[in-house]
């Protein structure tokens, strides 16, 4: 089920050729977990617990994570004082007088942290396997490494095919590493990949796309999707969404379902081609009917019968965009 805003959006997704897809909490469950944790001078729990103090008051699912970690492991997570985030990189904060940083490596040398071979071996490991890793770092020291794990939504892999069978290429948007995203990609048969984009990136992959000749439908679901979903020829919200980010589509998918994808595009082109039918007859029909009515060649109750039947026609039309199912495969569907 979806919630088409206007009449743009039926227009728009009748030329869309490129669907663009945001990773997290869009083909993921958005829901990171911690698979493994490397401390590096200290204990498991001390990481665990200055990397949470840290994320205490961060939206972020990685905060979260980490935080739903802690709950378990550690008796106390410490408070944390002057904040400083580095949007799709990391935050750092101070904790008993000493800076500690969570973020990505990136975020590390931004800092001039020094990371040891063997954090690095972990971190190159981890990408490989599709998966990211925060550092911690005390000072200019990072104190170890946090893996963790996004698990892929059932119907992911089935939902790409509906779109390409519609013959719409598919793009991978993600702040992952190339590598990682190359990962992803192929195992739910993506053809394109933007990788290492930062939020403040999103709507530059949307422009660039628009100017290479695609008409470019952007899904997403978070506050960083809002500025990507408002500059693409059309926006696909999915409703457990940021508010901002559903406010900022032209559709809203009413469903966690990645085949709503699919079926509204279906949908929308079967509305297009049932309007355009419909103007098209009704253009004939007045174009030949004017003149000979004029001319005094048509009864009047011809003329009313034919008047009849022709919008008998268009509501007949309209009807059968009630025949148009869902892509889902019929075993899979909900009841």
């Amino acid at each position: 089920m979806t919630l088409v805003k206007g009449q743009d959006a039926l227009e728009a997704s009748g030329k869309v050729t490129t669907v663009v897809l945001d990773k997290t909490g869009t083909l993921t469950l958005g829901v990171p977990r911690v698979v493994d944790i490397h401390p590096h001078g200290v204990t498991a729990e001390q990481l665990i617990r200055l990397a949470a103090g840290v994320e205490t008051s961060s939206e972020h699912a990685v905060a979260e994570a980490l935080r739903n970690l802690a709950a378990t492991l550690v008796a106390d997570i410490p408070a944390a004082t002057d904040h400083t985030v580095s949007p799709g990189h990391g935050i750092s904060a101070t904790i008993n007088g000493e800076i500690i940083a969570v973020g990505s490596p990136a975020y590390m040398d931004e800092l001039g942290v020094r990371i040891c071979p063997d954090l690095t071996g972990i971190v190159n490991a981890a990408t490989r396997n599709g998966q990211s890793t925060v550092l911690v770092a005390q000072g200019t020291k990072a104190i170890g490494a946090i893996t963790l794990a996004d698990l892929m939504k059932p119907d992911a892999v089935d939902a790409v095919a509906a779109l390409h069978r519609l013959d719409l290429q598919t793009v991978l948007l993600t702040g992952d590493t190339s590598a990682a995203a190359q990962r992803v990609a192929k195992s739910l048969g993506i053809t394109q990949v933007r990788a290492g984009v930062l939020p403040t990136q999103k709507v530059d992959v949307i422009e660039q796309l628009q100017r290479e000749g695609h008409r470019v439908a952007m899904v997403g679901d978070g506050i960083n999707d809002a500025p990507a979903l408002a500059a693409a020829d059309l926006g696909l919200g999915i409703v457990t969404g940021t508010h901002v980010a559903l406010k900022s589509a032209d559709i809203i998918l009413v469903r966690d379902d990645l085949y709503a994808i699919a079926d509204a595009i279906t949908l929308a082109r079967a509305t297009n081609r049932t309007i355009r039918t419909n103007l098209i007859w009704a253009f004939a029909y007045n174009i030949a009917a004017i003149p000979i009515a004029a001319a005094g060649l048509l009864n009047p109750l011809i003329a009313a019968a034919a008047m009849s039947l022709s919008s008998v026609f268009v509501v007949h039309n309209s009807l059968r965009l009630q025949s148009i199912r869902t892509l889902r495969p019929t075993e899979r569907r909900d009841d």
